[in-house]
């Protein structure tokens, strides 16, 4: 039976208080930034800490930086001592990390008088390039340090910033996005020393951490008793490696849940490697959707939960492996999985699966850069089509507009339209995918990162799947050619490529 909790207002007002602090540090830092991939698709994510590096409050940004964020905090923790006006910088996978992209702005927040942090603020924002062996630094990698620039957690100085920006593509637009992320997080601490003025900050910001942990216990136990298992597998991790298996069971214990990806596939050689951080994302965002929209997102919303990663596997790697693509790709996969596990448990209440990618694209030359991922279709759910052309999942950023993207590098995106009858058949269809064509004003290296090009998107109780992904190349007057899903190129002026992405799965028997 769930049990019924009830929320006091001034609850209710605390926790509105502290994520609106969260939503200004991201408007702050959209609104300064300069790269395309920031003030426009928005890949970017603020948080709010306690003292000891807990989720206090999140904005409703990106799910797989949010999930990971307080690991990376905490492991800032560790290694930095940070003095007012100080600020950590941090994007190593393996503390805390996801990709080397993400780059991590942590700072603390002294209130008057006291000799440590009653708080810390983080944004952690996509740029857009970091070094490595391609624009863009998503490379087919076999070794993280062919990503780029990889900082373990350590204090932002003039010769940590000079170091990422020597190596950087762009140098100019990095800085200024750098400022951005520090602009932001000195706005969020304005906004907690203000609101630690009333004295029961504190004692309220505790109190929302029980609730959470209260309703989410709620949440978890109307989730049938017994192991819940599902498999599902990577199209290939660019290396070789083709069906890379995931696995998990979930099990309710009491008012707590075991989840376990005990039987996934070791790492693997490419890039599809996903880190602890990734994998507890992931974990958070699915079992959170099951809660209601109210429901504070905190650190309390992981204390009933457990999650078990094997050692050195696709969904828990180890340096040195790569994982450029973990982030983006195999995030995307262990949703499916932990969907797909409880759709058993709960048919009325989960979707099909949906694109299942972010269909990530990347290009530029020695000094410019560019990245970006695409929308596709959603899953169908009970009593409900999948919506079309949207971004899902782990991903919440926004399809950077052609205007912009046409000003801001050379490349035009000559076709943009949603991709019929890609949905997955059913009394609820799948949502579409997109069309995606770029022409090249300029001569550039592109990667393209993407899944769901061989294994489809599955449907639920009779619904057919959705369509897999396509990438194409038209060379300047040349004949059109498939792309695999995963692959470096380099092109020429007037060549294009064109995605297609997948669809959503269908929910039902039509």
């Amino acid at each position: 039976m769930r049990r019924s909790v009830t929320v006091p207002l001034d609850l209710a007002v605390w926790h509105h208080r502290f994520a609106e602090v969260a939503e200004e540090i991201g408007a702050a830092l959209g609104a300064s930034a300069l790269s395309p991939n920031i003030k426009e698709r928005r890949d970017y994510s603020a948080a709010v800490f306690d003292a000891a590096g807990d989720l206090v409050a999140q904005a409703a940004h990106i799910p797989v930086h949010l999930g990971a964020a307080p690991l990376g905090v905490q492991a800032v923790l560790k290694k930095v001592r940070l003095s007012p006006g100080d600020h950590a910088i941090a994007n190593d996978p393996f503390e805390g990390g996801t990709h080397l992209p993400d780059i991590s702005i942590v700072t603390p927040v002294y209130l008057p008088g006291e000799d440590s942090p009653r708080f810390y603020v983080a944004t952690r924002a996509h740029h857009a390039d970091v070094g490595g062996e391609t624009p863009g630094s998503m490379p087919l990698s076999t070794h993280i340090d062919q990503e780029g620039v990889r900082i373990s957690p350590t204090l932002l100085t003039d010769d940590v910033r000079a170091e990422l920006l020597g190596r950087a593509r762009g140098a100019a637009e990095r800085a200024a996005d750098l400022g951005a992320q520090i602009a932001a997080n000195e706005v969020g601490a304005a906004r907690l020393r203000a609101l630690a003025r009333d004295p029961a900050c504190v004692d309220r910001m505790a109190a929302l951490r029980r609730y959470a942990a209260s309703r989410m216990r709620a949440v978890l136990s109307t989730i049938p008793s017994g192991v819940h298992r599902f498999v599902d597998v990577l199209d290939d991790d660019g290396a070789g490696t083709r069906d890379v298996r995931i696995a998990v069971a979930i099990e309710r214990r009491g008012d707590e849940v075991l989840v376990d990806f005990t039987g996934s596939a070791p790492q693997v050689p490419g890039c599809l490697n996903a880190t602890e951080a990734i994998t507890v994302s992931a974990v958070l965002y699915v079992l959170r959707c099951l809660a209601p929209a109210d429901l504070p997102t905190n650190a309390g919303c992981m204390d009933p939960i457990r999650v078990v990663l094997p050692e050195r596997s696709v969904v828990n790697a180890a340096a040195p492996a790569a994982v450029a693509g973990g982030n983006v790709e195999t995030s995307q996969r262990i949703v499916d999985v932990l969907l797909g596990a409880l759709a058993g448990a709960l048919p009325d209440r989960i979707p099909a699966a949906s694109q299942g990618t972010m269909n990530n694209v990347a290009f530029g030359g020695a000094d410019w850069a560019y990245y970006e991922t695409i929308g596709g279709g959603a899953g169908a759910a009970p009593g409900a089509a999948g919506l079309s052309g949207v971004h899902t999942h782990m991903t919440n950023t926004r399809n950077t507009p052609i205007e912009a993207l046409s000003r801001e590098m050379p490349v035009d995106v000559v076709a943009y339209r949603l991709r019929r009858g890609s949905g997955g058949a059913g009394r609820f269809p799948g949502g579409e995918g997109i069309v995606r064509r770029y022409r090249f004003r300029r001569a550039a290296t592109l990667t393209i990162l993407s899944e769901r090009r061989v294994h489809a998107p599955w449907g639920l109780a009779g619904g057919g799947p959705g369509a897999t992904g396509m990438n194409l190349l038209r060379r300047a007057g040349g004949p059109q050619e498939e792309l695999p899903g995963k692959c470096v190129l380099e092109v020429g002026v007037g060549d294009e490529v064109e995605i297609q992405t997948p669809g959503g799965g269908g929910f039902g028997a039509g």
